[in-house]
């Protein structure tokens, strides 16, 4: 078997395999005919992160559910990942007991000093080693000025890659090669035709779970080619003319965000599924674009909601693109839900997921209670863990990602500000 395989795959870091052409290279997910005993002994261990923050925050009052505990009434922003409830904890009260203000909204991953060494950083720097990208950082309806959200450890932030086309590129296809398979995705044709062959040779000499996981994977990665496409065909067409004066810096993505983001989740997927990186993050930024949701244009430009000062109608709104973002995220629970590895683990299960924000009420500029929520990572979910940040011994938000990074095996004993943990609280 092996030396049938070798004829046909070479294998790579972490076990990975991969199907090899001139035109590109493609990592297949794990099968069971590679798989060893030690995948099947850690299960409470998670091999994933990923960090998903908004710029503008998330308004607290439609964010945070009525009720503590598991029996929590599900909140109006929360409402489209209804479906996962017992896959994800809401938190509430905690932050960084960092400084108030826009500039300081970075501290979302950074701790009390923004802009320091960031907790996808930490993270990379221990499990992102065998895998093509140590990490990656990605943006969508990138606003005014180039932000990040990740930080090295010196203090250094991360560009982020803001066109799925781009992240696409790097994902799957060779740099020698960049143009010719550029002419592949506009012409609608599929990386997989130039190594279809051996796929199937490779496939037919696989048990009956590892063909059908390569054909579930097939299908999806020519899904997502089929979504550039389209994609490619939107970013290339004039933006069509509005009422409302947009950006100049990028016409298009700002105000095609969730369908940015919609793009990026399924790359993100595919980037997890082959292994092509153990570390992502997603800063959904926002400024000035005014969206339009469910055919409805809005009142007001992202950034000008988030400033509502009260005003019930641009609450409204503001929660409607929040509602939006959560739809996307919804789907990609979805698919990390669906996919599972040769011991029967879900990616969802294999994955610690961090929604959060540096910004706990943009309206004030304020950066306490920090509205945050865990998916994933094979933790007991379900709950609501309500903090009263008002006492002196009150845990941080730091206190939070040290149990995060304990879930994936890393043992730390502070994060910023923080010297504790949640472990008795969450596990």
């Amino acid at each position: 078997m092996e030396a049938k395989a070798s004829s046909v795959f070479q294998s790579t870091l972490d076990r990975r395999i991969f199907l090899r052409s001139t035109v590109a290279t493609i990592a297949l997910p794990s099968l069971e005919v590679f798989a060893d005993e030690s995948s099947h002994n850690e299960t409470k261990r998670a091999g994933n992160f990923v960090a998903i923050g908004a710029y503008l925050g998330w308004h607290q009052k439609a964010f945070y559910p009525q009720g503590v505990g598991r029996g929590y009434e599900m909140s109006r922003t929360l409402e489209p990942i209804s479906d996962y409830r017992d896959q994800f904890t809401v938190f509430s009260g905690l932050d960084h007991r960092a400084p108030n203000g826009h500039k300081a909204w970075i501290n979302f991953l950074s701790g009390k000093a923004p802009g320091t060494y960031s907790l996808d950083q930490q993270i990379a720097d221990q499990i992102g080693g065998n895998s093509r990208f140590g990490s990656v950082e990605l943006a969508t309806g990138v606003g005014e000025g180039a932000k990040t959200m990740s930080f090295t450890k010196q203090g250094v932030g991360l560009p982020t890659i803001m066109r799925p086309s781009v992240f696409y590129k790097q994902l799957f296809v060779s740099k020698a090669d960049r143009e010719r398979a550029e002419y592949l995705i506009e012409s609608g044709k599929s990386s997989l035709d130039s190594v279809l062959a051996d796929a199937k040779r490779f496939q037919a000499s696989l048990p009956k779970r590892d063909r059908e996981k390569l054909d579930e994977y097939f299908d999806s990665f020519r899904a997502v080619e089929k979504r550039m496409d389209r994609q490619l065909a939107t970013l290339d067409e004039p933006v069509p003319e509005t009422r409302y004066q947009l950006p100049s810096y990028d016409p298009i993505t700002p105000n095609l965000q969730m369908e940015a983001g919609n793009i990026m989740y399924d790359l993100m997927v595919l980037a997890l599924e082959s292994g092509s990186t153990h570390v992502l993050s997603l800063f959904l930024d926002g400024l000035g674009q005014v969206f339009a949701i469910d055919g409805e244009i809005l009142k007001a430009g992202y950034h000008a909601l988030s400033h509502h000062g009260n005003d019930p109608e641009m609450i409204e709104d503001l929660i409607a693109i929040e509602r939006a973002h959560m739809q996307c995220f919804s789907n990609f629970l979805k698919q990390l839900s669906e996919k599972k590895d040769p011991a029967g683990k879900t990616l969802l299960d294999d994955t610690v997921i961090l929604v959060g924000t540096g910004m706990g009420d943009a309206s004030r500029h304020s950066n306490a209670n920090l509205p945050t929520l865990v998916a994933g990572g094979g933790f007991k979910h379900g709950q609501h863990l309500a903090i009263d940040g008002s006492k002196a011994d009150a845990p941080l938000l730091g206190d939070l990602y040290l149990t995060l990074m304990e879930r994936l095996g890393i043992e730390q004993e502070n994060f910023s500000n923080a010297s504790r943990n949640l472990n008795q609280l969450f596990s």
